[in-house]
């Protein structure tokens, strides 16, 4: 993302469509031109790199105010038509109808390129694509870290460490996926990294993410499409029981 005075960040996306990115709006709020790098699990090997300057915030989502916000979610549009591939591939958001389902105790993953450790403690940011297991916990364990922050509402799921508090998202992971394999065995997002501690990435603090599910009709008002699928023969996940150590 590049801003007015031409300083560059990055942030995590999801592909949902050809011609569509799904990010976290605090990616790209005061930004005005974004390079997307398609396809790669090296930040230097993309398959395709396009620029777009099509950006769409969500309504209630201040711009202005930017920062963590309930409503931490956005839509990047391309006039290219981006062709998939083995690494192309679209994500399936969670559907509307399961927008308030409990992943307490669902082993979760979330993915990017992110700091491997803390910012504040040097930690630099990663060249291949890395991933660790989560697991869910409620909204109200949750507010309970976060001083019962408005911020955390019916859009949010919360993750904790899986079995290690080394295991969680981290600064440069903002806007990409929280997903789980669901009992289809359909790889899912059910989230779209928003916010974690000041605490430290390692520390035991939940991270916390926008429910893409309880979006499905700005989808459409944007896109002109539906990302909503019917899940009536799929039954929730369970929560796991607590296995070895996982990658990190």
């Amino acid at each position: 993302m590049i801003n007015s005075l031409g300083g560059v960040t990055s942030c995590g996306g999801s592909i949902i469509h050809h011609n569509w990115v799904i990010t976290a709006a605090h990616c790209v709020a005061n930004r005005h031109t974004f390079v997307i790098r398609y396809g790669l699990t090296n930040l230097t090997k993309p398959e395709i790199i396009l620029e777009t300057t099509r950006k769409y915030i969500h309504p209630r989502y201040i711009e202005i105010q930017a920062g963590v916000q309930t409503d931490d979610i956005a839509l990047l549009g391309v006039d290219q038509h981006v062709p998939y591939s083995r690494l192309i591939q679209p994500s399936r958001l969670q559907n509307s109808g399961r927008k308030d389902e409990s992943y307490l105790g669902v082993r979760l993953v979330v993915s990017g390129y992110g700091r491997t450790d803390d910012l504040w403690n040097g930690g630099a940011a990663s060249e291949i694509l890395l991933w660790t297991h989560l697991r869910g916990i409620t909204n109200a364990e949750c507010r309970a870290w976060y001083n019962n922050s408005p911020i955390i509402q019916a859009q949010t799921v919360c993750a904790e460490y899986y079995n290690h508090t080394s295991q969680s998202s981290c600064q440069g992971d903002s806007g990409g996926p929280l997903t789980l394999v669901d009992t289809d065995g359909q790889t899912t997002m059910i989230g779209i990294v928003s916010f974690g501690s000041s605490a430290g990435c390692n520390s035991p603090f939940p991270s916390a993410y926008v429910r893409p599910d309880h979006y499905h009709d700005w989808y459409v008002e944007v896109t002109g499409m539906s990302f909503d699928w019917n899940s009536d023969d799929i039954l929730p996940p369970k929560p796991e029981e607590l296995e070895g150590p996982s990658e990190d």
